[in-house]
């Protein structure tokens, strides 16, 4: 949806969250540009019908940061304030009865939102190790702060109060120069701004926050192609969009009809940093591999949230699953990149398999080894030109079948250290129906 081909939004009450993949500049670019664009009416039949880009669909994997003034109180979630001065939760008062003085606002937090050891550079080192293909970060959460310079939030914004620093553009130099893909999250609705209010005591009849603040600061921020999601509003959740969230954390449990992505977070009970985060709150590193696998193995993408501390940090367990992520991929990125799901997706026998394809190649994802070396599948159908191998292991696999258990394969007998990744193993079969 280009921003010229758009006069304005369809109806939709009760705004959520708008997710902005933008497209990298380049070939691609000069190609649009010697198209004339194609305008788009206000209405989901019309908005519906864009096409998704294909780089969007063989990424795959992404890193989502969520990053705002709520990463200097680092508590609860990044829902504090909300939590402390909209519903006033007794745990949030008593937080900032123990911690802070007496008529500390929450305006007071953004002064301490410094991202003084923000390095754009190393940030998108970082997330290019992990493999992630793209990067979305927060623009504006439901607190109103911008991490850019917007025209419509004075003196709420990263470069008037706090950083001083354009981080949504420093971010975004970054990832272009590694040919990464660059993602923008911006929340339609604003806890306590007036004009939100006041839409909202109209039951959202009139559009005073979108005309004065939303649209102007999409405006500012899409210049670009965009591929957008499903939370646009009330009744828009897995029916329209380029691609479907569904919901936080969504998990089909069979094949969509449409493109999804999963969205999830390192953290288990928050998006954002939070200095009362506990150990067993972190997602294990095999259970992160196992929703990559199963999300793409039914043709979806995997989002993955970081929550960086307000001087600009990744702490190092959330380093540590990212660079555990980018591993695994360096090895078996060939069955999850630009893969499409197979005929059948999964089977439960001995152990649990995820299938991938790719071209004429079916890819088995296994999570837990045989304890007899053999691997049983049933749903491949061997012909005489079949050959089987293991991704990071050099050479072919025996294999046989047996009229009632289907596919045999000998796995290789090494030792641990010889073998490519610690979970989840993948077998790649060519010449299989």
């Amino acid at each position: 949806m280009r921003a010229s081909g758009v006069r304005s939004l369809p109806a939709c009450p009760a705004l959520l969250l708008l997710l902005l993949l933008l497209l990298l500049l380049g070939a691609a670019e000069s190609v649009r540009r010697a198209q004339p664009p194609r305008r788009y009416t206000p209405d989901w039949p019309s908005l519906d019908s864009r096409p998704l880009p294909a780089w969007f669909d063989e990424a795959k994997f992404g890193v989502f940061v969520h990053w705002g003034v709520f990463s200097v109180p680092a508590w609860g979630s990044e829902w504090f304030w909300w939590n402390w001065r909209g519903v006033g939760r007794p745990e949030y008062q008593r937080f900032m009865r123990d911690n802070y003085p007496p008529g500390f606002s929450y305006a007071d937090f953004g002064p301490q939102f410094t991202s003084r050891f923000f390095h754009p550079e190393e940030w998108a080192d970082l997330f290019q190790a992990a493999g992630a293909k793209y990067v979305v970060l927060t623009t504006k959460h439901h607190e109103g702060f911008t991490n850019w310079p917007s025209p419509v939030s004075w003196n709420w914004n990263s470069k008037d109060v706090g950083p001083h620093r354009d981080l949504v553009g420093e971010l975004g130099t970054a990832l272009r120069k590694r040919n990464m893909r660059y993602g923008l999250y911006h929340s339609l609705l604003e806890w306590f701004h007036p004009l939100y209010l006041l839409d909202k005591k109209n039951g959202f009849k009139t559009q005073h926050f979108v005309s004065a603040k939303t649209m102007p600061e999409l405006y500012d921020l899409v210049n670009d192609e965009v591929v957008v999601n499903d939370r646009w509003g009330q009744n828009c959740s897995c029916h329209h969009g380029g691609y479907y969230n569904c919901e936080d954390k969504f998990k089909p449990q069979s094949l969509p009809d449409h493109k999804w992505e999963m969205c999830t977070s390192i953290d288990k009970f928050s998006w954002g940093y939070r200095r009362d985060m506990a150990m067993s709150d972190v997602t294990e590193e095999s259970e992160i591999i196992s929703e990559l696998i199963q999300t793409v193995s039914l043709g979806g993408n995997y989002l993955l949230n970081v929550g960086p501390t307000k001087d600009g940090l990744i702490v190092p367990i959330f380093q540590e699953r990212l660079l555990a992520v980018g591993k695994w991929l360096s090895i078996n990125g060939e069955a999850i990149y630009a893969s499409k799901p197979w005929r059948v997706q999964w089977e439960k026998n001995a152990t649990f398999v995820w299938y991938t394809s790719k071209g004429s190649a079916v890819y088995a994802i296994f999570k837990y080894w045989p304890e007899n070396g053999l691997l049983n599948l049933v749903s491949p159908i061997t012909t005489s030109t079949t050959k089987i191998m293991m991704l990071g292991i050099q050479g072919d696999l025996k294999w046989s079948t047996d009229p009632d258990k289907g596919l045999l394969i000998s796995l290789p007998q090494l030792p641990p250290s010889a073998v490519p990744v610690e979970f989840a193993w993948t077998i790649k079969l060519a010449g299989v129906k």
